[in-house]
């Protein structure tokens, strides 16, 4: 049986469908660290975490910011389940600036009522929408 030559990527959040496509390698936020994935990998299953996650069609990257969710593997097809996930060019750069001003003033100025965690994680959500956004202004 000859490997497959391409992935059929399929990105879906609770609210829509993002991407459904041919591509020829894609790169994920995986909860033990970032996955690549080419045409032929082997079968898995694995959580996602607040990162950036690209992939390729030809020469061409394409820009997700990603918040939590699963990933299915196969040789042939990768299904994206996440919690949140934006295009790079569906970016409010603005909001996202200023989520992680507030962000880091709440982790700044700890209280006893603070949620660490759920500061540190709206902090990771913003940088990395400014991450993503940041690359789709600067690609050539």
């Amino acid at each position: 049986m000859a490997l497959p030559t391409k992935l059929h990527l399929e990105i879906v959040t609770p609210d829509r469908a993002l991407v459904r496509e041919e591509v020829d390698e894609v790169q994920l936020p995986g909860a033990e660290g970032y996955l690549g994935v080419l045409p032929g990998h082997t079968p898995l299953l694995a959580t996602l975490k607040v990162g950036e996650l690209w992939y390729r069609v030809g020469h061409e990257r394409h820009y997700l910011a990603i918040a939590g969710g699963f990933v299915e593997v196969l040789p042939d097809h990768v299904t994206v389940l996440a919690h949140i996930a934006e295009r790079a060019h569906e970016i409010d750069v603005a909001r996202a600036e200023a989520a992680r001003k507030r962000a880091e003033e709440r982790l700044a100025r700890p209280s006893a009522d603070l949620d660490f965690e759920r500061a540190r994680i709206a902090l990771m959500k913003a940088l990395i929408r400014l991450q993503v956004a940041t690359r789709a202004r600067t690609r050539v």
